[in-house]
């Protein structure tokens, strides 16, 4: 229960999180927050259940249908704002990261995707920034795709405003740390009595092994993570799949059922 409680709460902070990036994006009127937290549940609900980053198209399209017809360049801006929205995990990201390298053992053969995920992340939060903070011209002078690139750039409008990506960035810091918590606490329930600091490397193995989700979740992959990960902490590795398959259906039935409430 602690652990579906918290992983609520980490899906509500995480939306605001895009809530914010798309208030420095769009011009009144816009959506208020009960859509943008809607649109967001979808799409968790389309990235738990199909492969790829569905979900993250998903939301945009289910939160576009909520402008006024006639606002154009709308979609191309949401876009841009998921893209946003998604350079703000490098942070809480690579924290965790040093946390679990400093009071954790990890796996070797998990160094090298985790060195190349945030070599890549922190490459695309550079170039958003820089794509952000480009000369801004009148879009009226733009051909159609130039057009659509430069809607799209306005998504990244966020990265001009220190004060307003520090807001979104705290709130992922916030997200994460939840979701944190979550594993730790669904530890407790099969009985695996590990400190803070194995629920990170739980939790960072959760995401090298979904980077690509070649079918939803990686179901399967991300057990055998899991339970080869927690044979050094002498937790048994049946008992480690088990919590690898409990930890996923904790976390898919906060996804899928939440998404099923608004998508209904």
């Amino acid at each position: 229960v602690a652990a579906i409680g918290l992983n609520l709460l980490s899906v509500l902070t995480r939306a605001f999180a895009w809530d914010t990036t798309i208030k420095q994006s769009i011009a009144d009127p816009r959506p208020k927050f009960p859509l943008v937290f809607s649109a967001f549940s979808v799409g968790l609900f389309a990235n738990a259940v199909l492969p790829g980053r569905v979900g993250e198209l998903a939301r945009v399209a289910v939160l576009r249908r909520r402008f006024p017809a006639g606002r154009r360049g709308t979609t191309a801006t949401l876009i841009g704002s998921v893209f946003a929205h998604r350079m703000f995990d490098v942070p809480p990201t690579a924290t965790l990261v040093v946390f679990v390298l400093a009071t954790a053992k990890l796996p070797g053969w998990a160094l090298g995707s985790i060195a190349g995920a945030l070599g890549i992340g922190v490459l695309l939060m550079g170039a958003a920034i820089v794509l952000a903070r480009r000369q801004h011209r009148e879009l009226q002078e733009l051909g159609r795709i130039r057009l659509l690139l430069a809607r799209g750039r306005e998504g990244l409008a966020i990265l001009r405003t220190p004060k307003a990506a520090a807001t979104a960035v705290s709130f992922q810091y916030m997200g994460w740390f939840c979701q944190l918590l979550a594993v730790w606490a669904a530890m407790r329930a099969f009985h695996i009595y590990q400190p803070l600091s194995v629920a990170g490397l739980v939790l960072v193995l959760i995401n090298v092994v979904t980077i690509v989700p070649f079918w939803p979740g990686n179901i399967g992959v991300v057990q055998i993570a899991i339970a080869t990960s927690l044979v050094g902490y002498n937790v048994a590795y049946a008992r480690g799949f088990a919590y690898g398959i409990g930890l996923q259906a904790i976390e898919a039935s906060v996804g899928v059922g939440v998404g099923l409430i608004f998508l209904a």
